[in-house]
């Protein structure tokens, strides 16, 4: 139906247009309408309400899923916040580092308690309280380790030396003789577990050791070069400075027998020798711990200035260690 003229004044009064009537032209009608219509805006200029996408009835875009996925990022959100906030107010602390004592069985954490950590006792003082707070059920050997002020690195401070304690050692000792014949009857009848000649070479040759001191003659040292590799590593392989070369085979097997023991500083300046058992006594352990300190002094090198001991501890096999007075040595 075509657009009369009256059909457009009335749409022009309808939208507040005034200063028309019939005397305008449809063409001016139609300007003004348009001039004063609502604009149709486009997609991206309505409101976010206006253009928001519909949802669909199942599926990503479903109401349901919608919802779950914002319940979900709201979690994730909470969670980082979380994270956030222990990062900046929660300084993890190291765990205090326990010591030896602490970490120790109960036997052990009482027997230190019988140690005063500030005293420096006499040394009967320390063997007599290192026989009691010995925590094994076998007869423990009494150590005594002495701290020097000497460099091993150096020829003439690397201390060694073999000595007898008065005492014994507390050990059944097993003596093997590398002789000739002769050195060989003399060696048994010291008391030698085993001695011999060739023959004794064809027993390490299969492996068999069943000796803790191996004593030999000065002639008979040659044959023992090519087991110095398996002999050398366990401390059996004789050597003069130990006394375990000698043309005297029945007193090198005597002494070992009695006690004879050897001892050498470590890398780090520190002598350690066993001087007896708990079941010694304090008198006899004193005794064979003398004996180790004389040994000690007299080996002091020369090049050696100012303090010689530095330090001197006792102790029990698995027992607490006991400081001993350096005057002692």
């Amino acid at each position: 139906m075509a657009e009369t003229k009256a059909d457009l004044i009335k749409q022009a009064k309808e939208l507040g247009i005034e200063h028309v009537n019939a005397k305008n032209s449809m063409a001016e009608l139609r300007e003004a309408i348009a001039a004063a219509a609502p604009k149709k805006h486009s997609k991206e200029e309505l409101p976010v309400e206006a253009h928001e996408a519909k949802t669909a009835k199942a599926g990503k875009r479903s109401e349901k899923a919608l919802k779950e996925a914002e319940e979900k990022l709201a979690k994730v959100e909470k969670k980082s916040e979380e994270a956030d906030k222990e990062a900046v107010h929660v300084v993890k602390q190291a765990p205090k580092a326990r010591s030896h004592a602490e970490r120790a069985g109960k036997k052990y954490r009482e027997a230190f308690a019988k140690v005063d950590r500030t005293k420096e006792y006499t040394l009967a003082e320390a063997l007599e309280l290192a026989a009691k707070t010995s925590t094994t059920k076998f007869d423990a050997s009494i150590e005594v380790h002495v701290r020097l002020n000497v460099d091993p690195r150096q020829a003439d401070q690397n201390l060694r030396d073999s000595l007898v304690l008065p005492e014994g050692t507390g050990k059944t000792v097993r003596v093997a003789v590398f002789a000739d014949v002769d050195d060989v009857a003399a060696a048994k009848k010291a008391g030698a577990d085993v001695a011999g000649g060739d023959d004794f070479l064809q027993q390490l040759d299969k492996g068999t050791i069943n000796f803790d001191v191996l004593v030999a003659t000065p002639t008979m040292m040659a044959k023992l070069g090519k087991y110095a590799r398996v002999l050398g590593p366990k401390g059996l392989m004789p050597n003069p400075k130990s006394g375990t070369v000698t043309k005297d085979v029945a007193k090198a097997v005597k002494e070992a027998k009695a006690g004879r023991i050897e001892f050498r500083v470590d890398s780090t300046g520190i002598v350690h020798v066993a001087v007896g058992k708990v079941s010694f006594g304090t008198d006899k352990l004193q005794n064979n711990a003398k004996t180790v300190f004389n040994s000690l002094r007299s080996a002091k090198p020369a090049s050696v200035k100012g303090t010689y001991v530095k330090s001197i501890f006792v102790t029990s096999s698995m027992g607490p260690s006991i400081k001993v007075l350096s005057s002692e040595l």
